[in-house]
């Protein structure tokens, strides 16, 4: 269950990303608003999931979730360029996520 917390704060990480963009420098009243749900949301349930787990993997899943979905977005809805040195870097972070969630937790 704790794992599954922070693959959703993961996800509400991204959203923050997106909605900081689209509120044009908080300017923007919607955008605005949903960036604080989803920050709120994100570190909510990353705080909630740091009661069980690990620090430094649950972080990790947390940022590499946030970041490589990120950027994802971007490339697909908002005309981010598109490299193969973009898709190589983003399966890196995700590689090097797994690696540290398999490497080893106490719970």
């Amino acid at each position: 269950m704790a794992w599954l917390l922070v693959v959703v704060a993961g996800l509400f990480e991204t959203g923050f990303a997106v909605c900081l963009k689209l509120s044009h420098g908080f300017s923007r009243l919607w955008p605005t608003v949903a960036f604080c749900v989803f920050a709120l949301g994100s570190f909510g349930l990353l705080t909630l999931s740091l009661k069980k787990l690990d620090v430094g993997p649950a972080y990790a899943v947390w940022t590499g979730i946030g970041a490589a979905g990120t950027a994802i977005y971007g490339m697909a809805f908002l005309g981010d360029l598109v490299s193969t040195l973009k898709l190589v870097s983003i399966s890196l972070v995700v590689v090097g996520v797994i690696g540290l969630q398999i490497s080893g937790s106490s719970h």
